[in-house]
C-alpha cells in the first residue's frame, strides 16, 4: 500500500507529519507493506509550511492514478482576515494550482482512498467533490464545509464509504492514519504503532450505518 501525503504552500506541519510517522512506522512493522512519500501537485520541490514554518521536500509529483492512499493536510495560518496568510486564502491559493484537478482524478479512481485532516477536508469540498457526503473538518471550518455542500458530522473521524475518510482537528491526523492502518493492514500492525508512539487511537469512527440516535430538544 502506497501513501502520498500532499504538500502545498502554507500546509500545516502536524497535519502532514503525524500521519507520515504513523504510515512510516506501519511500513517498518509490516516489512514494507506500506510505503509513504511527500508529494506536491507541482512535483519535486521545497514546500514552505504555514506561519513561516520550516519547508519540507516534496519527493515527487502527486499521482492520482497510483493505487493507495492520498492524504491531504490542512493549512496553518490566521483563522480569518484579508491577508494572504489566512487559512481560507491559503486553501484558495492551493486550489488554483494543479491540485484541484488531481483531487478530482483521485476521487474518480476506484483504487485510491482519499483521506483529509483538519482544514484539508475543505480542499475537495471547494472542488465540489463532497456534495452530499459526510465529512468533518476543524471546528472553525464546519460552517464553511456545510456551505460547500458536504454534510458536516461532529466526530473525531468520519468515514463516508471505503474510499473517503476525514479527520477533525489538527491532531486527528494520528487517528485517521491509525484507523486506515488498522482497516487495511489489521489490528496487530496498528497496535504495534500505538505501542511505539505510546498513543491510543481516539474516538469512534462515524459511519452512516446502524440505528440513528434520537436528538432530544434540550429546550
Amino acid at each position: 500500500m502506497h501513501v502520498q501525503i500532499v504538500l502545498f504552500d502554507g500546509f500545516d506541519l502536524l497535519d502532514a507529519l503525524a500521519p507520515y510517522e504513523v504510515f512510516a512506522a506501519a511500513g517498518m512493522y509490516s516489512n514494507g507493506a506500506v510505503t509513504v512519500e511527500l508529494v506536491s501537485a507541482e512535483g519535486k520541490r521545497s514546500v514552505p509550511s504555514g506561519l513561516n514554518g520550516p519547508a519540507l521536500e516534496a519527493q515527487a509529483a502527486l499521482d492520482p492514478k497510483r493505487p493507495g492512499i492520498i492524504l491531504v493536510p490542512g493549512a496553518s495560518g490566521k483563522p480569518a482576515g484579508n491577508s494572504e496568510d489566512t487559512i481560507p486564502n491559503i486553501l484558495k491559493k492551493a486550489m488554483m494550482t494543479g491540485l484541484s484537478e488531481k483531487l478530482k482524478q483521485a476521487f474518480n479512481n476506484e483504487e485510491v482512498i482519499v483521506a483529509t485532516v483538519c482544514g484539508g477536508t475543505l480542499l475537495p469540498a471547494m472542488g465540489g467533490l463532497l456534495k452530499d457526503r459526510h465529512a468533518v473538518t476543524n471546528q472553525i471550518g464546519m460552517e464553511a464545509l456545510g456551505a460547500l455542500g458536504a454534510i458536516p458530522i461532529e466526530a473525531r473521524v468520519v468515514e463516508d464509504g471505503p474510499r473517503f475518510v476525514s479527520g477533525g482537528g489538527v491532531t486527528s491526523g494520528l487517528d485517521v492514519a491509525l484507523y486506515l492502518v488498522d482497516r487495511e493492514l489489521g489490528p496487530q500492525i496498528a497496535n504495534a504503532v500505538e505501542q511505539l508512539f505510546e498513543y491510543e487511537k481516539r474516538g469512534t469512527v462515524w459511519r452512516a450505518e446502524g440505528i440513528a440516535p434520537i436528538h432530544f430538544d434540550e429546550n
